[in-house]
């Protein structure tokens, strides 16, 4: 009997793939791209250290597998759930990992061209989070949500939208280049706070305490799964919920200790004699200021000659 089952390749519905060449191919590419500019500053003397490189990498391939494996296919007819685990990967897990491998030195060639220099004004964090906000509960309201369900481009284009607002979002947050003055540790804190009420706390409540399902696109495929709709809908906010609770924990623990390094650093180069805002500047991204922005030290006086003995 087993011998006469038809064979399940990785990319049939049964198997949960959906193998994309074309995002395989384009994942690739990033990658490569990566590689070559992080080359280029290593042999420079500029290099690009391995966590950076691991974090970069890691959130492209957190991407692509977000795209093809069974995330998508489940996700996409079945389960409410598995999209929603679906969309946490590619709108917010991806993108932080991408950022964190991000620096300016490895973004100099993307800056060159006006049109994307233009673009850092959308990581401004009063840009960033209004336009984070409003993509997440514009795609969530279940007339723009089934839409993309039903319409493979619209779904694509959403995906699209949940990846660059994740990317505006925590680009606001982890600075890959340099932000506004006024946004240091304490002003982040606040804007974690406001970025995981609005997407976890409050939607995810809603999803959970809501007593009739949002989607009915999901009944077959809940129905095939054995799960209520209502049951699947209250899952996808638990999660929601919990992803939040677990990021902020480590990001305010991340905010702590930085805000601590800053300190330590601010105080040195003050010493040091730095001006208050040079100080503040370099300590919140960790480097040292350049020397024309440092005083000169002092002039060495000459040694006192000794006075001549009194005269007998």
């Amino acid at each position: 009997m087993i011998g006469a089952l038809p064979p399940v390749h990785a990319s049939s519905p049964e198997a949960g793939w959906s193998v994309d060449p074309t995002l395989v191919a384009a994942a690739l590419l990033v990658s490569l791209l990566y590689l070559r500019r992080a080359g280029r500053l290593g042999r420079s003397g500029r290099g690009v250290p391995l966590w950076r490189q691991v974090s970069f990498h890691a959130g492209v391939a957190i991407a692509l597998l977000a795209l093809i494996s069974p995330l998508d296919t489940i996700g996409e007819s079945g389960l409410f759930s598995v999209h929603m685990l679906q969309h946490i990967a590619l709108g917010e897990i991806a993108p932080l990992f991408i950022l964190v491998g991000l620096s300016g030195p490895i973004l100099r060639p993307l800056l060159a061209w006006p049109w994307v220099r233009r673009l850092r004004r959308l990581m401004h964090p009063l840009v960033a989070l209004p336009l984070w906000a409003l993509n997440l509960y514009l795609w969530h309201l279940p007339a723009f949500y089934e839409a993309a369900l039903e319409h493979p481009a619209l779904h694509a284009f959403e995906h699209g939208c949940f990846f660059t607002a994740g990317l505006v979002m925590w680009g606001a947050l982890l600075e890959p280049l340099p932000g506004p003055g006024w946004f240091g540790s304490a002003q982040k804190a606040a804007y974690v706070l406001v970025v995981r009420a609005l997407g976890c706390a409050i939607l995810g409540n809603i999803f959970i305490w809501a007593g009739t399902p949002f989607y009915p696109f999901y009944a077959p495929g809940e129905r095939e799964w054995g799960i209520a709709a209502l049951t699947d809908q209250q899952v996808g906010g638990a999660v929601m919920f919990i992803w939040g609770a677990l990021i902020t924990v480590c990001l305010f623990s991340w905010l702590f200790l930085r805000w601590v390094r800053e300190a330590e650093l601010r105080q040195s180069l003050l010493e040091g004699g730095a001006e208050p805002r040079v100080a503040t500047r370099a300590a919140r991204y960790g480097r040292r200021p350049p020397a024309q922005q440092l005083p000169a030290p002092p002039a060495r006086r000459p040694p006192a000659r000794p006075a001549p003995p009194p005269s007998p």
